[in-house]
């Protein structure tokens, strides 16, 4: 039998992710195995429920109010959900394209008003199941791949210049 878990990509708990459908480039996302569903910083949030809408406005950086994106999405319904803390609240739900690393696919958001948390989009387990694994003690490994294969590039540039000027000055 195959192990799947082979097969899928580490993630750190902080990764860079966006959201196509909603015009969201980039987003910082807290990857959190602890909680069961995704939830992410809104506000204006206006329910439609005769055509199934719902009306939002995204705060995609941390700590600042600035740009912000409206947007209209299909209204899934609402769910109760308990927090961290004990308290249960009802959230409406949406579900949207995740751009994580290479892949995307859809998943099932909650929107809320996270202005106290530290991070404007939770990443729950329903979110990453089959899909990735977890280091807890890292940070944007996908982010890091590229960076490094860039820097390795760079490296080896410089080495063989390096290499050139050394072999030049001892003739």
């Amino acid at each position: 039998m195959k192990n799947k878990k082979k097969d899928l990509d580490i993630i750190g708990w902080r990764e860079w992710v966006s959201f196509p459908e909603l015009k969201i480039k980039t987003i910082k996302a807290k990857i959190d195995t602890g909680a069961k569903t995704s939830a992410l910083h809104v506000s204006n949030i206006k329910i439609y429920k005769r055509t199934n809408k719902v009306t939002f406005t995204i705060h995609p950086v941390q700590r600042q109010r600035h740009p912000v994106k409206n947007v209209t999405a299909d209204y899934l319904g609402e769910r109760s959900i308990k927090s961290s803390n004990g308290e249960t609240s009802v959230r409406p739900v949406i579900e949207t394209k995740l751009k994580i690393g290479k892949r995307s696919y859809s998943i099932e958001l909650t929107l809320m008003n996270r202005d106290l948390m530290g991070f404007r989009l939770l990443l729950g387990r329903s979110a990453l199941k089959d899909q990735y694994l977890v280091d807890a003690g890292q940070s944007f490994l996908l982010e890091k791949k590229t960076k490094v294969k860039k820097a390795n590039k760079v490296k080896t540039k410089k080495t063989k210049i390096a290499k050139t000027k050394t072999t030049k000055g001892t003739k």
